[in-house]
């Protein structure tokens, strides 16, 4: 098991940050690889034509590595999830009819697409609603996706957990139910990866994408998606010129080709080649690489269980363990307590979290200790 890891960051003595779901701390390391990208920016002929490509060449490698991809070449670099999403959305085949499925109060990166796409294929998206139930949403939540999934279907696009609770969705169970019927798998990782195992070949969705600020520890503005073989021929929502066969020699860029890069390097953003933020990202997978995603989930499910099981005590709802994973739980309080006041209390103790729903969001990582929890304990008058 991992053992704290707060010494690794810069978050100030006495406060209580429960929110890496919002925005994870950036580590002294990635600081050191974004001065240094800075520093070398001041000096731009020290900079060479092979830069531009051996700094995006070692994220895909790595992003790869942590999903367990076996070709880099299926890994885009990509400035936000809404733009890698807006990828997958413009080259998914879908017809009038046809339906998309996503799951009530979606990150909105992950819905807007699709109400573009159904508006101009005339086809439908479909809201699939949780049960009212907080502590048995995940099972019944399941079924209910599950069941909603039919021949019409021609995509569900879905996170491996929701973003305001952490409800855990059977990504197995799903991707299964759409092999059956034909439809695509599109996963927006964001909540998830970084923090637990998620593994390509074995889940085999179409499309993974991932913001880096969250559970990657990475800077904002830069992340990484992995495309599969449905994407393979798409057009690019940019016709960058390092996304054309032949871009690495610099004086023959005149010379235009209509051959893009194979696979999903044809999705790179322009100016993927970012001076500050790649080396940023680069140090920032390296170390969730080192740490593990196992092993942070298992720090963070031994941090919080005591206090799930106090909360749970106390009346306020938390979903079954069953239907969670150690990083991110929604908390759920009782009639009779005061939100605002709740919120108030929160603030003051200098105790982070979010309020996401009707959930109170609460995130875990390996920077943070007992005496985190101890002070949402104190703040939500659970001892």
């Amino acid at each position: 098991m991992l053992t704290c890891l707060k010494d690794r960051f810069s978050l100030p003595a006495g406060s209580h940050y429960l929110n890496c779901a919002y925005m994870s701390p950036l580590s002294k390391r990635v600081v050191e690889a974004g001065e240094w990208g800075i520093r070398r920016k001041t000096v731009p002929y020290e900079i060479h034509a092979t830069d531009f490509f051996e700094g995006v060449q070692r994220v895909r490698t790595l992003f790869a590595q942590l999903i367990n991809a076996p070709d880099p070449r299926r890994i885009a670099v990509v400035p936000s999830a809404s733009y890698g999403l807006s990828q997958v959305a413009s080259n998914t085949p879908i017809t009038r009819g046809q339906k998309i499925v996503i799951a009530h109060e979606q990150f909105p990166s992950n819905v807007y697409i699709w109400w573009r796409l159904a508006e101009r294929t005339e086809a439908q998206v479909e809201v699939v609603r949780p049960p009212d139930d907080a502590v048995s949403r995940g099972a019944a939540w399941n079924e209910a996706l599950l069941e909603s999934v039919d021949e019409r279907t021609a995509v569900v696009a879905i996170g491996q957990v929701h973003w305001t609770d952490g409800t855990l969705f059977d990504l197995a169970a799903i991707r299964e139910r759409t092999r059956a019927v034909g439809a695509a798998l599109v996963v927006d990782g964001t909540q998830s990866v970084g923090a637990i195992p998620f593994d390509v070949q074995q889940l085999q969705p179409d499309a993974l994408v991932v913001a880096a600020y969250k559970w990657l520890m990475g800077p904002y503005s830069i992340g990484a998606a992995y495309y599969g073989r449905l994407y393979d021929d798409g057009v690019p929502l940019e016709e960058t010129w390092m996304g054309r066969e032949g871009s690495e020699n610099f004086g023959r860029l005149v010379d235009y080709n209509s051959s893009h890069r194979p696979l999903a390097v044809r999705y790179d953003m322009g100016e993927v080649s970012n001076f500050i933020l790649v080396p940023m990202f680069i140090a920032a997978l390296e170390q969730v690489l080192d740490w593990q995603p196992a092993r942070i989930e298992q720090y963070a499910r031994s941090l919080s269980g005591g206090l799930i099981d106090r909360l749970r005590s106390a009346g306020y709802a938390v979903t079954d363990d069953r239907w969670r994973r150690g990083h991110l739980f929604g908390v759920r309080p009782p009639a009779s307590v005061d939100f605002a006041a709740l919120h108030e209390r929160l603030q003051e103790r200098r105790v982070f979290v979010s309020v996401r729903g009707s959930a109170l969001r609460v995130s875990v990582h390996a920077f943070n200790d007992a005496s985190d929890l101890d002070a949402l304990g104190d703040a939500l008058e659970v001892r």
